[in-house]
């Protein structure tokens, strides 16, 4: 089964990397059911994507909350009969120096980067095992990988992220479920917004602008993954702009 007909839940699918990723899987058949907080933009890209003679729904999904994520799975199969491919997309980067003590921040990203992930997980598990299969994603990061100053909090829910997934591609696996995360180095998306240290967020949008990737190449790497035949496992994509020094 390749891309074509394959039912994928987006989460995060307002704009960035969720929302190319929707553009792409869409335009090469699949049926897409897109979940972020922001309706006006949900509904733009479903409106977008049915023009190009695509077929999309959306439901307005905040993944910190558990109903919330399970309601968009369900919408899935309520929809399209199945759910073949979670893609747990949603994150923030509020970057800064632990001093600063943004403990707020602290506390979202882990509600939103691990518990999101987790819910989505959790929402997919029972009607994969159901059907026999699927298909399971998550956007860790180059900073899953590797810690540097600014980064503490925001790549602990990264090496966390990655930690969860590969116990989840060795549970299911017999099940006939794949685990695979995405982990892109600087990548031009509005991510930097959430960023409040007036330093960092210059520096990162820079960074981000001048030699980022495009929201589009990440999303072609999750597409790759998808399309491998069942019994091939793409566990880990990592991806860098070819300028990107660490």
């Amino acid at each position: 089964m390749s891309i074509e007909d394959k039912v994928v839940v987006i989460t995060g699918a307002s704009s960035g990397i969720g929302a190319a990723t929707a553009k792409v899987l869409a335009e090469k058949g699949a049926k897409v059911v897109l979940g972020a907080r922001r309706a006006d933009r949900l509904n733009e890209l479903v409106t977008a994507i049915t023009a190009n003679g695509g077929q999309a729904v959306a439901q307005v999904t905040d993944v910190t909350d558990q109903k919330q994520v399970q309601a968009l799975a369900d919408l899935a199969v309520a929809k399209f009969g199945r759910l073949d491919v979670m893609f747990n997309n949603a994150g923030l980067m509020p970057l800064s120096e632990l001093h600063l003590l943004k403990v707020a921040e602290w506390e979202r990203m882990i509600d939103v980067n691990i518990k999101g992930v987790l819910y989505g997980i959790a929402a997919a598990l029972p009607i994969m095992h159901q059907q026999g299969g699927g298909q399971i994603i998550a956007t860790d990061s180059v900073a899953g990988h590797f810690v540097h100053p600014n980064t503490a909090v925001y790549a602990g829910t990264k090496f966390a992220v990655r930690t969860i997934m590969e116990g989840l591609r060795q549970e299911e696996g017999k099940n006939h479920i794949r685990a695979m995360i995405v982990s892109p180095g600087a990548v031009e998306t509005e991510l930097y917004s959430t960023i409040t240290d007036p330093a960092v967020r210059e520096n990162t949008y820079h960074n981000e602008r001048s030699y980022g990737l495009k929201d589009i190449d990440v999303a072609n790497a999750v597409a790759y993954a998808i399309d491998q035949p069942e019994n091939v496992s793409i566990n880990e994509i990592l991806l860098r702009p070819t300028e990107q020094p660490l």
